[in-house]
Formats: structure tokens, sequence, C-alpha cells
């Protein structure tokens, strides 16, 4: 035995070998973790669920919500802090939403809809201006207004009034040859005087003529649809309305034709605006 001593022991070493890939050993953890997280979220929105009011989970909705900027209802809460957003009501004015904190509605307050004072003021005109229409149009079938005379009218209502145009045609002119007004336009004025018995507004008169020909050493438009304008302006008076009503008289000369042709007869009009008061 005292040989078997002096033998160096046999050390086996088992060296274990993995086939490729052996540095993604841990993926799993990975994996692992995110379940836990979603797990996480998942019972953290279960008890959001089941913890807050309707009110306080449409705050949370609007505040992941990409359109949060434009929503009329934005903060769940109800203390200091509960995140009012700036289109509320009483915080800032809503703009080119519908009423202001000023000057709103009750029945727009909280919805924001577009109705306001002016609107319905606005709208309210409208109504009057469209019986000035059909009573110069004929459209009741009440009208007094001759056809011949109604060949002359056109009407259309925009953001300043209701404008209504006198115009000339090849067989019938406003004007003679001396400026002076015919028979036509006298008749018209006494039509545009009984119309505006029916509304109280501001009028204005505005004077527009065809262009001249380029040949000419000096452009007569100007003087002419002003001498036009001033003209009408007298008739109308003389017919019976009242001069404080008359707001201002305009001359455009050849400025703003109705025409492409801009040296069409037709562009030779007088116009009456019955002014808004907003």
């Amino acid at each position: 035995m005292s040989g078997d001593s002096n033998v160096r022991p046999v050390i086996i070493k088992r060296k274990k070998i993995v086939a490729g890939d052996g540095h993604h050993g841990g993926a799993w953890k990975v994996a692992y973790a995110d379940f836990v997280t979603a797990m996480m979220a998942f019972f953290l929105l279960m008890w959001l669920l089941n913890a807050t009011t309707e009110k306080q989970r449409k705050g949370i909705a609007d505040y992941f919500s990409p359109t949060i900027a434009m929503a009329r209802v934005s903060g769940g809460g109800s203390g200091a802090l509960g995140g009012d957003s700036v289109f509320a009501e009483n915080t800032l004015p809503r703009m080119g939403t519908g009423s202001t904190s000023l000057k709103a509605q009750a029945n727009n307050q909280a919805a924001g809809g577009f109705a306001s004072g002016e609107d319905a003021d606005k709208a309210a005109e409208d109504e009057v201006f469209e019986e000035v229409e059909d009573f110069l149009m004929g459209r009741g079938g009440e009208s007094m207004v001759a056809d011949e005379l109604l060949e002359h009218i056109m009407t259309r209502v925009t953001d300043e009034g209701l404008v209504i145009e006198l115009f000339e045609t090849e067989n019938a002119r406003l004007f003679d040859d001396r400026a002076r007004p015919t028979a036509l336009l006298k008749d018209l004025s006494r039509v545009l005087v009984e119309a505006s018995y029916i509304v109280s507004n501001p009028l204005a008169v505005e004077g527009h003529t065809s262009a001249y020909p380029i040949v000419l050493a000096e452009n007569p438009s100007w003087d002419v649809s002003a001498q036009r304008a001033s003209e009408f302006r007298q008739l109308m008076l003389s017919s019976g309305l009242e001069a404080g009503r008359v707001k201002r008289v305009t001359s455009y000369a050849d400025r703003e034709p109705t025409r492409e042709n801009t040296m069409d007869i037709r562009n030779n009009r007088i116009e009456i605006v019955f002014l808004r008061n907003l």
C-alpha cells in the first residue's frame, strides 16, 4: 500500500458543451418581466375602473386621447387641481367654438355651440331682408312692382346687409345723356322707398359705371358714378325717404364690374345697401 500512495490521483474533468447560441439562455427572464409588467398594468386598469367615477374616467380618457387640446370636457378631478381645460366656460373665451365667458347663452354654456346673441340678431335681420326681397321680386304674389321694373332689380344678402342692384339694359337706361334720371329710375326710386318702410335699417347708396374707352384723355367714371349716386339719393328723399337713414354715398367708378367685359352696359348700376344694425 505504501507503493500505491505515491501514485498521482486521476482527476476526471467533465466539461458541459452547449450547442450554439448559449448567450440567449436568459431570454426567458426578459419575457417574464414583460409579462409581469403587463399583468401589473392590467390589474391597475381594473382597479381604476372600479375606484373612479364616470367623470374621472372621462378625464383620464381625454388625457391619453390625441385630441385632448380640443376636448370640451378635460380633467377628471373636482378639487383645486381638477384639471379644467382652457376651453371651459369659466376659464378662457372660446375661440371659434361657441360662446364666451363674457357673453354665454344658457343653452350653450356647456355645449359650446355657435349660437350667440349677435347670431340671433343677424338671423332676425335676414328674415326681415327676405321680406324686402319678396316684396321687390314679387315672390309673394302681392307685389305692386311692375314687370318692366322687376327686370332691372337684383338682390343679394351679404355680411354688410341687403344689397339691391338697379341696373341698365340696352333698351332701358337709368340716366340720359345729360346724366338726368329717366322715368324708369324715378319709378324704381319710389319702389325702393316703399320697400324701405319694411325695415328700419340705415342705407348706403353706391354709384357704378361701365368702363370708358381708353382713348379718352381723362376717365370720367369717378365723376359720373358720384353724380349718379347723389342724384339717386335726392330721388329717394323726394319720394319720402327720411334723410337721416342715408349713412353714406359712395362712388366706385368702373372698379367693381359685374360682367367680365368692363364696358358692358350692365355695369351701369346703382346699388342700395340696407346696412345691418350689428
